[in-house]
Formats: C-alpha cells, sequence, structure tokens
C-alpha cells in the first residue's frame, strides 16, 4: 500500500506527457475489448450460454452505455472506441444468452 501511495503522490508531482497517457489508455482499452472475443466465440460454438448470468451482462451493457457516454462528454477517443467495439461484443454476447436460452427452455 505504501508503494501505491507513493506511486500515485509522484505521477500527482511529476504527470507523464499526454502521449503516453494516451497510449496507455489505448493499451488498456485494446486488452479490456479483446478480452471478450473468447466469450463470444465460446458461446457461439458451443450454441450455449448458461453459464453466463443475464443480471451481470445488463448492467454491464449500461456501465459501457455510460462510459461511452462519459467518452464523448470528455472527447476521449480510447474511451469512446473502447467502450463502442466493448459494448457490441457484450450486446452479441447477451443476445445470444436471450436466444440461447430461450431455445433451451422450449426443447
Amino acid at each position: 500500500m505504501v508503494f501505491l501511495e507513493k506511486f500515485v503522490s509522484m505521477i500527482a508531482l511529476n504527470p507523464p506527457p499526454r502521449w503516453l497517457l494516451d497510449w496507455i489508455g489505448s493499451a488498456a482499452a485494446f486488452c479490456t475489448t479483446v478480452s471478450f472475443l473468447p466469450q463470444l466465440v465460446r458461446v457461439w460454438r458451443r450454441k450455449s450460454a448458461s453459464d453466463i448470468s443475464l443480471a451481470m451482462f445488463l448492467f454491464f451493457s449500461l456501465g459501457l452505455f455510460l462510459w461511452l457516454l462519459y467518452g464523448l462528454g470528455i472527447h476521449s477517443f480510447p474511451v469512446i472506441a473502447a467502450n463502442v467495439v466493448t459494448l457490441l461484443l457484450a450486446l452479441a454476447i447477451l443476445a445470444l444468452k436471450l436466444r440461447y436460452d430461450r431455445l433451451s427452455s422450449q426443447g
């Protein structure tokens, strides 16, 4: 915890250049966005999303939408781009969940 406090105070006193922060933000956005692809592929291949929480994905999608609004408000391309793509992936998983859950309850 002490290391974290020292790091935060060092950054506050000596902020990194904007290009570096944008690069870090873009890398973080890429990682968090791409992390949804394996889940989407798994749901698609298995034709099942029974192990995915509907409530979690609903709240997560709402959070992504709010982050998107925030990114638009502050004019941050990394925030906007990441949340548009991640929201689309999350909504695709959500749509497959609803579809496959409906099909499994009918059969």
